[in-house]
């Protein structure tokens, strides 16, 4: 009798416990929810604007330690600019990269590949930097800098 009731009593409590969690997950500002989807629609919007510029080469970035190489680290960067700047970007390639070589050796020196270089805090303030340098040989059309590989190869 007690083996019939078990899979009924299962049901109800996990039914129970999904209907309390959507009640305390639910937000009690629907506003909230609207503002958020206007803001995911004006994103989508502003993608459809944009193209994808992926740089042909890689970076690589030597870690000093001791006035030898420690580490290699291997990036291969991508930008989001605004429609019809692909050509722009490809034109302003060299500019672009040696700006970029400038931002990853500064990060280097100040510790940015030590560690757990991916944590998201980090990874942002590199791009951060990589924006402001883009931005700086290219405009404002640049809308972010993609870190599309990243690898540590440590010597």
């Amino acid at each position: 009798m007690i083996a019939k009731l078990l899979p009924i009593l299962s049901l109800l409590i996990g039914t129970g416990a999904g209907v309390a969690a959507g009640m305390f997950l639910t937000d009690p500002n629907p506003e909230s929810h609207e503002a958020f989807v206007e803001e995911v629609e004006t994103h989508a919007d502003k993608s459809a604007e944009s193209e994808f510029v992926k740089l042909n080469n890689q970076f690589v970035v030597p870690l000093v330690k001791n006035d030898k190489v420690a580490a290699l680290v291997v990036l291969s960067l991508g930008l989001e600019v605004e429609q019809g700047m692909a050509e722009t970007v490809y034109q302003r390639e060299p500019k672009l990269r040696d700006g970029f070589l400038r931002v990853l050796f500064d990060q280097a020196v100040m510790g940015t590949f030590d560690g757990a270089f991916t944590r998201v805090e980090r990874l942002d303030a590199l791009r951060a930097a990589l924006l402001e340098e883009a931005r700086a040989q290219i405009g404002d059309s640049v809308r972010t800098v993609l870190i599309t590989d990243i690898a540590r190869q440590d010597t």
